[in-house]
């Protein structure tokens, strides 16, 4: 039998909320030494200054190497194999070519253009919350509306196959399952590479106009075959796997503050700062990729050695009482808190105004076809062991 490991401090969380632990360590030190899967400890930041003066200076601290590949028990690796694992994958690179790798993607992401899916998102919303009220209660808002909505969002933008989804959301899953042996991860992550590549192929042969088709049209020259693959391995597993954690946990958040609903339905205008209250409160990224320090450097008032790797608890810094009154509070009043839920500096995620579109529509959709939503049992089903934190499953009635 596999003995489950336990999480380093900054995954712990109680419900919706960091662990005490984790608190406790943000309201003393601030940054710390602690234990981590790589088999070495690494510094953890807590701090929202701190958390952005590390996100935001790639010169300090950066994304040279992947962490996973620095893990106990992983197979080694060829330069050679490192290098196509790696490529296109913007979370593994610092500028310049982290920036010559965004800069195809940057137009696509604009607020303006994302503006566009609209029309397409809202009857996606609408048709899978018409498809749950045909079925009637109890469903499961993770496998009938959390998981499905952002799936086919993102498999229209890519040009992915919508009767894919099982193959690559089962990669997903497994690959950010931490409690799973590394050598089962790294084998889900050749296999979905190898799935990406597949349809790159097609693609080039044929490129039609959904994404990967106008990256293979109109920069086919500038990257290559196992760039496109790792940009949409990237923007398919990000793409859905953080909107559906937010959307089940975050439809979870609403329900345990019916006031928060009331005044939403009251004010609906309110749905936009609705939105950036649950992505600070709940944070469902933990900690993004882990920085490798470049120099020798001091930070909260430790020296930090070149070769350190640093992660940043990005729930923990969203809840800092130096910055907002009463963090631990949910309130939808509170508008924009300049959060760190989708990163900071030049990893901020290119997906964010997408992401915010998708739940601007669905929450307000869910809760106004269905005004006695409620859960359909006392317990739900956390993702604990999940690099993106959510619910495994959250039973429904109305």
């Amino acid at each position: 039998m596999t003995e489950t490991p336990v999480l380093p401090v900054y995954m712990r969380r109680n419900g919706f909320d960091p662990a005490r632990e984790l608190a406790d360590l943000r309201d003393g030190q601030g940054v710390a030494l602690v234990d981590s899967p790589f088999g070495h400890p690494v510094w953890l930041v807590t701090r929202l200054a701190d958390v952005r003066q590390v996100l935001g200076d790639a010169t300090r601290f950066g994304n040279t190497d992947l962490p996973l590949l620095r893990m106990p028990g992983a197979p080694s690796f060829t330069e050679q194999e490192k290098a196509a694992m790696r490529a296109g994958n913007l979370l593994a690179f610092d500028p310049p070519d982290h920036t010559r790798l965004r800069k195809f993607l940057t137009p696509e992401f604009t607020v303006r253009r994302i503006r566009r899916l609209e029309p397409r998102i809202a009857e996606i919303v609408a048709d899978h919350i018409d498809a749950m009220a045909r079925t009637g209660p109890p469903a499961d808002l993770v496998a009938d509306f959390a998981l499905p909505v952002p799936s086919l969002v993102i498999c229209e933008l890519l040009g992915v196959p919508y009767a894919d989804r099982d193959e690559f959301q089962g990669h997903a899953s497994r690959l950010l399952d931490v409690s799973a042996p590394i050598g089962e991860r790294l084998a889900t992550q050749r296999a979905a590479r190898a799935y990406m590549a597949e349809l790159v192929a097609r693609a080039m042969a044929e490129p039609g106009d959904d994404l990967l088709g106008m990256l293979v049209r109109e920069h086919g020259d500038d990257l290559s075959a196992d760039e496109l693959a790792g940009i949409g391995s990237l923007l398919l597993v990000a793409g859905h796997e953080t909107t559906s954690n937010m959307l089940g946990l975050g439809t979870l958040a609403l329900l345990e503050h019916p006031d928060q609903v009331r005044l939403l339905r009251a004010e609906p205008e309110r749905i936009v700062d609705a939105v950036e209250e649950l992505l600070r409160w709940l944070t469902v990224v933990h900690t993004g990729v882990a920085r490798c320090a470049t120099e020798d450097t001091e930070l909260g008032g430790k020296a930090i050695a070149k070769g350190d790797l640093v992660v940043c608890s990005l729930p923990a810094a969203n809840r800092d009482s130096a910055v907002l009154a009463d963090p631990d509070a949910f309130d939808i009043t509170r508008g924009n808190t300049g959060h760190v839920a989708f990163g900071h500096g030049v990893h901020h995620c290119i997906g964010a105004p997408l992401a915010r579109m998708e739940m601007r529509i669905a929450f307000p959709a869910l809760l106004n076809r269905f005004p006695a939503l409620r859960a359909a049992g006392p317990e739900v089903d956390f993702r604990g062991h999940q690099i993106v934190y959510g619910l495994a499953s959250f039973p429904v009635t109305w």
